[in-house]
């Protein structure tokens, strides 16, 4: 039975702005979505229910005073359990902070929470955000809610899961190297990475830190813009966030894709896509250039040397990074007795981190090493440029390019647990919009021959959303799809 919980949050603004649905309302929807199916989909860690009723109450008290509300006010968002959340638990999926509490919140919630969104819990997430499968969670894997029995995909599984399944109308997540698209495919919703800089990363706890960015998954293209809309902006905590102007990412969506030129990248069609997928997009890409799109072939040439760029220049960043988990300062630390710090900062990082994350650090360590430097992480960083420039030629021909999100529809938990080629092969068409910096987003475009979802993915140049929505909204509103797991089916 559909509920509220199941529309779109630019629906449910409507509704809550009309008076027809009170944020109160609409919450205890969520929270009672979530109780019925998270034991199942094991999508939210910290569930919140007390602060979530609280905010939604404030929401209605505002309303009650005609002043003009957000478009995110009242709507129920999760959040990916690598945001830092004043006084509620943020564990980035690890055992070394299973009860680290910040005393701070990150940016994009302070923003969200002070436009009226209504937070529902932390999500589950690969550990650190390192996985394409959410099966690196310390706290265990999630399950799609289109077949419980495969994987969301990751890192920001839960996020996508929880949308998927009703438990949050939104939710944020993060994309390294395709972290909200490729989940966001394989769970039928859409998945934003934006332009890198565009919102900031103060208090995301940091993987990589020239690659993380931060992302949303959404039950619509226009929701994606709305909240953009408003986590967009230069914030002065983060060095690296952009001092652009915010446009208004609405004023073009539904100009559709006529006279616009489209890329379809090279290798879409190759070694390792899928029947039903390449079935999928062949079909998408037909019905843009049915829409009035001028569609042509695009090379990026460096595109092969994509993934072993990021598999050195992620981890490189990543050995960096959590070298502060120490067992001294806060977070998970061994019981001793130690003969030394060292000896005990030792078995904290043995024991408090998970195998992925070992080998990702091991991996970068190397990389890093003298003697080592130049011929790896140096020679990735030169790939980087190359890959940078690829886009920048592309971009002189294209307005946007085209691929599958994800080669494959989602996997069975378990399938690629002990193959990390193959795991790391799940992200080959998104890792490089994360190398480059530009914005993709991921569209749901149909379904495989096995009812699983699959994920169109459309690049733009950096800062380019507005044109990116606007073909994304394109093919959303001609495919007209209408995306319901299965598992939503008794509930």
């Amino acid at each position: 039975m559909t509920d509220v919980c199941d529309l779109t949050g630019s629906e449910l603004a409507e509704k809550l702005h009309a008076g027809e649905l009170s944020a109160a309302e609409l919450t205890e929807s969520a929270l009672r979505r979530a109780e019925a199916v998270d034991g199942d989909v094991k999508a939210i860690l910290t569930p919140t229910p007390e602060v979530a009723r609280e905010r939604a109450q404030a929401v209605d008290d505002h309303a009650t005073t005609g002043a003009t509300q957000s478009p995110v006010a009242g709507i129920p968002i999760a959040l990916k359990d690598v945001l830092a959340t004043n006084g509620i638990r943020t564990t980035c999926g690890s055992k070394i902070l299973e009860n680290y509490i910040p005393p701070y919140d990150c940016t994009a919630w302070t923003r969200l929470s002070g436009a009226g969104a209504v937070l529902v819990g932390k999500t589950n997430c690969d550990e650190f955000a390192m996985g394409s499968s959410n099966e690196n969670s310390a706290f265990g894997p999630v399950h799609n809610p289109w077949n419980l029995e495969t994987v969301p995909g990751g890192s920001s599984g839960g996020s996508a899961a929880a949308v998927a399944a009703g438990e949050a109308v939104w939710a944020l997540g993060t994309d390294t190297g395709g972290s909200v698209r490729q989940p966001a495919s394989l769970c039928g919703v859409v998945g934003l990475k934006p332009t890198y800089g565009l919102i900031s990363r103060y208090g995301l706890i940091a993987f990589a830190s020239s690659l993380d960015t931060v992302g949303t998954c959404t039950r619509s293209v226009r929701d994606a813009a709305v909240l953009l809309g408003t986590l967009a902006g230069k914030d002065q905590r983060d060095a690296t966030s952009l001092d652009a102007e915010v446009p208004d990412y609405l004023r073009a969506l539904e100009d559709g894709v006529g006279g616009l030129r489209i890329g379809v990248i090279e290798g879409t069609f190759g070694e390792g896509v899928q029947p039903g997928v390449q079935d999928a997009v062949r079909t998408s890409i037909d019905r843009l250039a049915t829409l009035g799109a001028h569609v042509d072939d695009v090379s990026l040439p460096t595109a092969d040397h994509t993934l072993s760029a990021y598999y050195l220049i992620a981890p490189s960043e990543a050995s960096s990074n959590l070298a502060r988990y120490d067992g001294v300062r806060y977070g998970f630390r061994a019981e001793g007795p130690h003969s030394d710090s060292i000896a005990m900062m030792s078995a904290t990082r043995g024991q408090g981190f998970g195998p992925e994350v070992k080998r990702r650090i091991m991996l970068g360590t190397y990389a890093l090493s003298a003697g080592y430097y130049d011929a790896y992480y140096g020679q990735a960083q030169k790939v980087r440029t190359l890959i940078i420039r690829d886009y920048e030629r592309a971009f002189a021909d294209f307005d946007v390019l085209v691929s599958p999100t994800s080669p494959t529809t989602a996997f069975r938990i378990g399938e690629r647990a002990d193959d990390p080629l193959a795991m790391y092969l799940s992200d080959v068409f998104t890792i490089p919009a994360n190398l480059a910096g530009v914005p993709a987003i991921s569209v749901p475009c149909g379904l495989d021959s096995g009812g699983l979802p699959v994920g169109l993915q459309f690049t733009a140049p950096a800062l380019g959303e507005p044109v990116l929505f606007r073909a994304a909204r394109a093919l959303e509103r001609d495919l007209g799809l209408e995306l319901r797991p299965p598992l939503l089916a008794g509930v």
